[in-house]
């Protein structure tokens, strides 16, 4: 009989290809996942893995079994959140900032979501000024938003630095009139750069308006404005701008922080602000957010 603990550690090995990645993976340790592959090639009477200095590789049979132990794993998910006795099923309204989702599905959302099948994670993107508002407005059970300020009603979470981007060797940024992306209305990056132009300042032009950074830096990059980028979002193809040198407003440290609406919170919600707060490291970081757009 192929159970269901064994077959899952399998899976994590294939996918990681390493021993030591993959019981880091399961919560087990190497030797554990060592004694399950063994009792699976004693059960199905054939070698599964190939072992070398580099890692681990799958034999024939080894992808053969593959293919259904991810099958067998599904059909167990459904058939548990089938069975599960969820009588009074939850719901929870998240509001998270547009450019970020994809770090937060990456580091814990996805996280939540598999493991709390009884309750109904509903994601909506915006930019963070309008998320203020509908929170206030009982849109949504908890908000991430970014802004400049220490949050005052809410618990921050890190702070995160933008920098003025031209492209590498480009003239955007030497242009009497200097052509710019910016995020949408509403947005706190784009409220301070409009906050802190001064009249002996150069003159600007929006020249792009989206809620996408991958957008803010195809444009950057093709020399066609410049645009405040976030540090982790910097590549070769780029030149960091003094805001001295170059007549720009200054851009101050920006915070992302949990706001909640104090009538709606549940065990449920201080799970997941419990699963967002560890692992901040991972979203300051964000590396997980970035996507090539050469």
């Amino acid at each position: 009989m192929l159970k269901i603990e064994l077959l899952e550690s399998f899976i994590a090995i294939a996918e990681c290809g390493n021993l030591s990645k993959a019981a880091d993976k399961v919560c087990r340790t190497q030797s554990t996942l060592s004694l399950q592959v063994k009792k699976l090639e004693e059960v199905v009477g054939q070698s599964l893995l190939l072992r070398d200095n580099k890692g681990v590789a799958l034999t024939e049979a080894g992808l053969t079994l593959l293919n259904y132990a991810y099958k067998m794993m599904q059909l167990n998910s459904q058939a548990m959140n089938e069975l599960k006795d969820c009588p009074n099923r939850e719901t929870i309204r998240l509001g998270v900032p547009t450019d970020y989702i994809g770090c937060y599905l990456n580091s814990c959302l996805l996280e939540f979501i598999r493991e709390f099948t009884c309750i109904e994670l509903v994601i909506d993107t915006d930019v963070s000024g309008n998320l203020f508002k509908r929170l206030q407005q009982g849109e949504f059970d908890l908000i991430v938003a970014t802004h400049w300020q220490t949050p005052i009603n809410g618990e921050l979470l890190f702070s995160r630095r933008f920098y003025w981007v031209a492209a590498k060797d480009g003239n955007a940024h030497k242009r009497e009139t200097i052509p710019m992306a910016l995020y949408p209305e509403n947005c706190p990056i784009r409220a301070q750069v409009f906050a802190n132009h001064q009249l002996n300042m150069r003159p600007i032009h929006v020249l792009l308006s989206t809620p996408s950074p991958q957008a803010l830096c195809m444009a950057v990059e093709n020399d066609l404005v410049i645009a405040p980028i976030a540090e982790f979002r910097i590549n070769e193809q780029m030149q960091i701008l003094d805001p001295l040198e170059y007549g720009l407003p200054p851009l101050p440290l920006f915070n992302e922080s949990i706001y909640l609406n104090p009538e709606t919170q549940t065990d449920a919600t201080i799970q997941l602000i419990a699963l967002l707060k560890a692992n901040v490291d991972h979203l300051e970081n964000a590396e997980s957010c970035v996507i090539s757009v050469r």
